[in-house]
């Protein structure tokens, strides 16, 4: 038989086990009035048990949200299984400072909880027991991740030098709107353009003026163009964009409004004042193009017959 002295160090040292342990302990009676707060909860609220013991959390922190903690709580206590929330679910249940150095940037601790049944000698659950772990240093790490994961994909699909698609990417484009204009027959159109008389950029101003040339004129295309647009960088000072659900009419007013709008630009690096001048070729896909490449050469031969015609027009394709 166990003794009341041996009873009373055991009772002792599992007080001292829930006070000292590294996660928070917070016992609530069906009231949600707080009934056990250990040194966890204590440090980390700034709040001594004398001034939390006895009083409803949801006054306490009003930043627990009461009607869903309560649908929480309330499952728990009638069907007797514990309950979970992650850190993704729901960031945090009570809104603690982060005060671990190496996840520093945290605003706050994130925070993973369990809610447990706790039932009396009749087996009926009177109270429940809410335990909070910090996943602060999980968290952050797992986000840090995420937003590098993120930055690789765009990096993988755009064009360093003007934030543009990078050719693959446009060609994979160029693949999906072909596919779905071989099953749907939808409008679509082409513009294919390049800058006029780079290379006397180039040689003129040096290399770093013509990469500012060509950072203005994309741009320039980023403005002009809606969200369904598809723009992007071919090669060198080539560009190229899918117009969704436009003729070749439509498109020949975009590409106009690109030439105008660049032909009234003006670029300045370093001392040099630089204006520049577009050719642009339009093509409308048709089903006489039997792959996506003839599609391209369409709106690259609008191009060359806008170079021919002395640069700076738009010109749209016309099969012989």
């Amino acid at each position: 038989m166990t003794t009341n002295d041996e009873f009373l160090n055991e009772f002792h040292w599992v007080m001292d086990v829930l006070q000292n342990i590294d996660v928070g302990l917070v016992v609530l009676d069906s009231n949600f009035n707080v009934r056990l707060w250990n040194s966890f909860m204590q440090n980390h609220s700034a709040r001594q048990p004398s001034d939390v013991l006895g009083n409803k959390i949801f006054d306490l922190f009003p930043e627990l949200p009461e009607a869903w903690f309560r649908r929480k709580a309330q499952s728990v206590m009638v069907l007797g299984n514990s309950a979970f929330t992650t850190w993704e679910q729901r960031p945090f249940l009570f809104r603690f400072r982060n005060y671990r150095p190496v996840t520093g940037r945290a605003a706050f601790m994130y925070q993973n909880s369990t809610i447990i049944p706790l039932t009396d000698t009749r087996g009926k659950v009177a109270h429940i027991c809410i335990i909070l772990y910090d996943v602060t240093e999980i968290a952050t790490n797992r986000m840090q991740l995420q937003r590098a994961n993120h930055q690789l994909h765009i990096i993988s699909r755009t064009d360093g030098l003007t934030g543009l698609l990078n050719r693959k990417t446009w060609e994979d484009s160029l693949q999906h709107e072909f596919r779905r204009f071989t099953r749907y027959h939808h409008t679509c159109s082409m513009i294919m353009f390049d800058i006029d008389h780079f290379k006397r950029v180039n040689d003129g101003y040096g290399h770093p003026a013509g990469d500012e040339v060509i950072r203005k004129a994309a741009e320039v295309v980023k403005a002009c163009l809606r969200e369904t647009d598809v723009a992007g960088r071919y090669g060198g000072e080539e560009f190229a964009i899918i117009l969704v659900d436009t003729d070749a009419q439509g498109a020949l007013v975009l590409a106009e409004r690109l030439r105008q709008t660049i032909e009234a630009t003006t670029v300045y690096y370093e001392d040099h004042v630089i204006n520049f001048t577009i050719s642009l070729g339009v093509a409308e896909l048709t089903t006489r193009m039997s792959e996506p490449t003839l599609w391209i050469d369409s709106a690259d031969r609008g191009l060359y017959r806008a170079k021919r015609a002395g640069r700076n027009r738009a010109f749209i394709y016309e099969p012989e």
